[in-house]
């Protein structure tokens, strides 16, 4: 291992957060060269970095990755998505002898089923809100009317158990509500597939939400910096633009503001003090790494997120836990950190987190995600009008402006790729719902946000989208 230089990284990741890890790593003096698979069209566009592929292909499978860094002679594989921790790529990837990041297959349940996470919490006295775990629809239905009708105005989150994109709960203000849900997710039209075959239903918090992110080797945990993010879809003062959205979603509900995986952020995280934290790593992080080695006997190393609700009295309590970096956070986080990143890597992987104080910029960065919105429908389009991403939406869009972005602006691709147009010239393209996150930073939020927002108006695309209010109740 050569921590000094020359060093090669794979970044297993497809979207805006694999850029911005990506990058990360690219600027630390040890790395020489940043490969990302699957990747996107961004993952080319930054120093020192390219897209992975094997005899001309982009290796996506776990042998095939696998097949990638035995070839390449990589010296670190970090995952991004849970999907790849659930399959087990870090327990193959560690049994061939490879160095990698990311927690294990055993430790990925703690975000790939949300019904067992939260019996282990509540096994360990981590404050969780009052829940219960459904296979059966009937069942979940009569505990919805059974809860409400012992507090009236009740209001209650129901949540496919599995993984669901960060999609995958709805909020419900009415017992009504509440058995749409719970029909729409577990039997008709199975919003969210297998992983609504089980579902959590859980009260409803009040408070304000927060996440949190730490890092742990295994025997230390250390809390990283945060951001505030924007999980809904629409601002709230675009009440015409949610009914549009749920009407063309087929969406009984038309006032629901719904879920994205994010729409944006900032950092550093407005309400999160010195206090708070050392109170979440007390109550939240600490017990819950420590808590899984003892019930599973497997350290947990990575990076590992809270979603918490901070009551009035700023107690927390979990809603959810991620095994990975957030995204749209990870984009606003980790352009602000000071401390090398492959050397901050490698001493997780090696259980010496301890050694390796983390430091942060003083600066803000604040990411605006554009997505594919509702579009003027293409000519080769058939069937209904689409209500944009979350819901169905188009893609294969013509991107325009990207060069127009001031050069310190930082474009992270979320979902593009290169194609040729009708006269033969090679273009940008969407492919996704969330398009792009484009980040600024200044010395205060509201010099960050005036860029941010200043920059994404000179970029195009049919149907593209974006929030308008990040970060602006609080200048």
């Amino acid at each position: 291992m050569n921590l000094m230089s020359g060093n090669r990284v794979l970044v297993v990741d497809a979207g805006g957060r694999g850029n911005a890890i990506a990058h990360a790593f690219a600027r630390s003096g040890a790395v020489e060269r940043v490969y990302v698979a699957p990747g996107n069209a961004g993952s080319e566009m930054m120093d020192k970095c390219r897209l992975a592929a094997i005899e001309g292909k982009v290796p996506r499978s776990i042998s095939e990755l696998l097949a990638f860094v035995k070839k390449e002679r990589i010296d670190l594989t970090f995952v991004g998505p849970e999907g790849y921790l659930s399959e087990g790529i870090v327990d193959i990837f560690q049994e061939d002898g490879q160095r990698i990041l990311g927690p294990k297959r055993e430790a990925a349940v703690l975000e790939n089923s949300k019904c067992q996470t939260k019996d282990l919490l509540k096994k360990l006295r981590v404050p969780v809100p009052p829940c219960q775990n459904f296979s059966d629809p009937r069942e979940a239905k009569e505990y919805v009317q059974q809860r409400c009708s012992e507090e009236p105005g009740r209001g209650l989150v129901v949540k496919a158990d599995g993984l669901a994109a960060g999609k995958g709960s709805i909020v419900c203000a009415t017992p009504e509500e509440a058995a749409s849900a719970i029909d729409r997710i577990m039997v008709s039209p199975r919003l969210f597939g297998g992983a609504g075959d089980r579902i959590e239903i859980e009260d409803r918090l009040e408070g304000r939400e927060l996440m949190f992110f730490a890092l742990s080797d295994g025997h230390t945990v250390q809390a990283m910096q945060s951001a505030l993010d924007y999980k809904q879809a629409f601002s709230p003062d675009e009440s015409v633009a949610i009914r549009l959205f749920n009407k063309l979603a087929g969406n009984p509900n038309q006032d629901n503001n719904p879920n994205t995986g994010g729409m944006g952020g900032f950092s550093p995280h407005p309400w999160l003090d010195e206090e708070l934290t050392e109170r979440i790593m007390k109550k939240i992080a600490l017990p819950t790494v420590r808590g899984f080695k003892e019930s599973s006997g497997q350290e947990y190393r990575g990076v590992i997120y809270f979603g918490l609700m901070i009551s009035e009295d700023r107690e927390p309590a979990v809603l959810e836990i991620n095994v990975r970096l957030g995204d749209p956070e990870a984009e606003v986080i980790l352009p602000r950190l000071q401390t090398d990143f492959y050397q901050l890597s490698m001493a997780v992987v090696d259980g010496r987190l301890d050694e390796l104080p983390l430091q942060w910029s003083d600066d803000f960065c604040l990411g605006i995600c554009a997505i594919s919105g509702r579009a003027i429908k293409p000519l080769s389009s058939t069937g209904p009008e689409r209500p944009g991403y979350p819901g169905e939406h188009y893609t294969n869009m013509p991107i325009n402006g990207l060069d127009r972005v001031d050069p310190e602006v930082i474009v992270y691709h979320n979902g593009t790729a290169w194609g040729t147009d009708s006269a033969g010239n090679r273009r940008l393209y969407t492919t996704g719902g969330r398009v792009f996150t484009l980040v600024a930073r200044g010395k205060s939020l509201a010099e960050a946000r005036a860029k941010a927002y200043e920059n994404i108006k000179r970029v195009r695309f049919n149907g593209m989208r974006y929030r308008k209010d990040i970060g602006l109740r609080y200048i």
